[in-house]
């Protein structure tokens, strides 16, 4: 018996001293795995903090007109900008040792452990405020053991390279609050209609009990269950000694008023334009959707939403209702390319299709001024005379015989001048300018224009047959009205990221693209559509909306079958409005057909009402003299009419108006010319 007791005695001691070995090597192999891990959390270094923000986009006076349309609203503030209330009532009730612990609360996952085991599945959680803002940086939320060691990981890196106050912040504004809203302000805009930082007690405490189940505590689908929620929420506060009983009864009692959305809205403001802002951002600028949607970019752009506003005000009143006809606008600073408003068709919901940047149609006349740019450059000037008679013009190269016509069927049945065949829309003499020119001529002066969609070279895309865009029609008048610089239609000013880094920066640059000199000559036979001395077969085609002007204008209209368009300008401002059916359907109806011209001349009008009243700038290289228009000669008192007309120097006219004698006829013109002269360049422009 005593052998026994001695082999049973040391064979308890040999347990005994493998049992503490074994201890031992666990807690080794514990320790190295450990400083293992915090080492390689060291080596790996802080991990990356960007989330998923949303992005804001601006007018040029600074106010927000939209943000990313994703289903997510996602706010990035700074912890001083949130309530108090809610971080305590967020702590209190989700982490009440986050200021004490390291990432992990050990008594908590122990309880969790064990309810764990006891459900055999996992069924509780004990994740810190670390451990959950680990899992909304970095993780997905599913409930598996592999993820929740990876979140552990990630909780070790916040830990040992940010602040409590960091990851506080980080977490309160990544949390999802249901509705898609994410983070601490989105759920205060969504639910309160107002700042995070100024909730009440009895707001912070609705919001905070929200992220336990959205689909459950949120006050807009049971408002029973979050104001229980929001009691267990009073009632730790005052158990951890945040709030007093008398603010936790107060806060119980607190009238709450729900809003149920977000105050910005993603199609109120300009919806066609914020969409080419989205597209430039993609295919122009090559950012990914990702980075669009939820990048938190800061994109500052050109548009004026008093002018956007002007413009679509404008379109609702002008057009009838009931009327089925679409539009294309687009107002643009012709001295930067600042697109200040656009208006892409009738009604965006019913269709996004954007007729100012998208569709391509018959500009019509409206291509004129561009042909006879090109003519002046090749030695035409403002009373260069050809016959307007009804003409069928063939051609030794195989091409069908081709005749165009005027309005009405109207010719001059004789020689008309440039001026006055601009200001009528003589088509005929614009046809004989094209071919005089050569074809070509007209497709080369349009890309210098601007204009890149593919021209046809035919004889009558002197009459604007061959498509283009409202946008690029619109910059093509915009550089007549800078004086020839070169532009481009800019939407995009600069891009920051939420952190103010600048991502992209428009840079302007204004190089001369056209002779000043006849760019100056062409603004002013443009103003001649609103002038009567203009008047011959017909009559000036402004004639129904001059009443309408309180200013000088200079601008053309253009009319196919199924388009009509009206474009004009000042030194301040370019607009240019395309209207018509989107199958191409002939436009029969006389008020369908008036839309273009009525758009425009009230939008300006508005738009410029507050702005000084400038007219174009004659260039040292231009004289004004009076003209005949009917003969193209310089006019003398006997002449029915006159109008100052401008040339360049070595183009100005030497034949005089055969109603008074060579004489009389110059003394006449002499005198005007001094008078001309000694006059400020404003009151010659006025002068006419």
């Amino acid at each position: 018996m005593e052998i026994m007791a001695k082999n049973r005695l040391k064979n308890s001691s040999k347990y005994f001293r493998l049992f503490v070995f074994l201890g031992l090597l666990s807690m080794i192999t514990v320790s190295i795995v450990v400083i293992g891990i915090l080492i390689y959390a060291k080596i790996l270094g802080p991990p990356p903090l960007a989330v998923s923000q949303s992005t804001f986009y601006y007018s040029d006076d600074g106010s927000i007109i939209g943000e990313s349309n994703n289903g997510q609203k996602r706010y990035w503030v700074p912890i001083e900008e949130i309530s108090p209330s809610l971080v305590n009532a967020t702590v209190s009730i989700e982490d009440k040792n986050f200021f004490t612990h390291h990432g992990f609360d050990y008594k908590r996952m122990a309880g969790a452990v064990l309810a764990d085991i006891k459900a055999m599945e996992k069924a509780q959680g004990a994740s810190t405020i670390t451990q959950q803002y680990a899992r909304n940086l970095f993780l997905e939320h599913d409930k598996t053991w592999k993820r929740k060691l990876s979140e552990a990981f990630y909780a070790i890196r916040l830990e040992m390279f940010y602040s409590k106050q960091e990851i506080l912040e980080g977490y309160l504004n990544t949390i999802y609050y249901g509705n898609g809203a994410y983070g601490a302000e989105a759920a205060s805009q969504y639910y309160f209609g107002k700042d995070a930082s100024d909730l009440s007690l009895g707001e912070a405490t609705m919001l905070a009990g929200i992220p336990k189940g959205p689909g459950s505590y949120s006050p807009l689908v049971s408002l029973d269950k979050a104001k229980q929620r929001q009691k267990i929420i009073l009632q730790s506060l005052k158990k951890n000694h945040y709030i007093n009983k008398t603010q936790m009864e107060q806060a119980l009692k607190e009238k709450l008023t729900y809003v149920g959305k977000f105050p910005i809205s993603n199609v109120e403001t300009a919806p066609y334009f914020q969409d080419t802002v989205k597209n430039i951002l993609k295919n122009e600028l090559h950012l990914d959707d990702r980075t669009i949607a939820l990048g938190g970019l800061r994109v500052y752009t050109t548009l004026n939403t008093k002018q956007q506003e002007i413009a679509e005000n404008t379109i609702h009143s002008v057009i009838n209702p009931k009327s089925n006809i679409q539009i294309g606008f687009v107002s643009m600073d012709p001295k930067t390319g600042y697109v200040k408003a656009m208006v892409g068709g009738r009604d965006y919901d019913k269709s996004p299709f954007n007729r100012a940047v998208q569709a391509t149609r018959q500009p019509g006349s409206t291509m004129k001024p561009l042909l006879y740019y090109a003519a002046l450059e090749h030695g035409f000037t403002p009373a260069t005379m050809m016959s307007s008679e009804k003409t069928t013009f063939r051609f030794e190269d195989g091409q069908d015989p081709y005749t165009p016509h005027n309005f009405n069927n109207k010719y001059a049945e004789g020689n008309i001048t440039l001026a006055q065949a601009l200001a009528l829309s003589d088509n005929v003499y614009a046809v004989k300018t094209h071919l005089f020119l050569g074809q070509n001529t007209l497709v080369e002066t349009a890309k210098r224009f601007g204009i890149s969609t593919p021209l046809q070279e035919v004889p009558s895309l002197a009459l604007g047959t061959s498509n283009v865009k409202v946008i690029e029609m619109a910059n093509a008048y915009s550089i007549f009205a800078n004086g020839g610089k070169k532009v481009e239609p800019v939407f995009i000013t600069k891009i920051e990221t939420a952190d103010g880094k600048v991502l992209y920066q428009h840079k302007q640059e204004q190089k001369r693209l056209l002779n000043k000199d006849l760019t100056f000559v062409m603004n002013e036979l443009m103003t001649g559509m609103f002038d009567k001395n203009l008047d011959g077969y017909s009559s000036v085609t402004g004639t129904t909306i001059m009443k309408e002007m309180n200013r000088i204008y200079a601008g053309k209209s253009g009319s196919t079958e199924s388009d009509s368009w009206m474009i004009g300008y000042t030194p301040q401002l370019v607009s240019a409005v395309w209207t018509g059916y989107d199958q191409g359907e002939p436009i029969t109806l006389a008020a369908d057909k008036t839309y273009a011209k009525n758009v425009w001349v009230h939008f300006m009008e508005e738009s410029l009402k507050e702005e000084p009243i400038k007219g174009f700038e004659p260039t040292k290289g231009t004289v004004g003299v009076y003209i005949d228009p009917k003969s193209g000669k310089l006019a003398t008192s006997g002449c029915p009419t006159k109008r100052l007309m401008y040339f360049t120097k070595e183009t100005v006219p030497t034949d005089y108006c055969s109603d008074l004698p060579k004489e009389d006829a110059s003394d006449s013109n002499k005198k005007g010319k001094k008078i001309e002269e000694k006059m400020p360049w404003y009151k010659r422009i006025f002068h006419w």
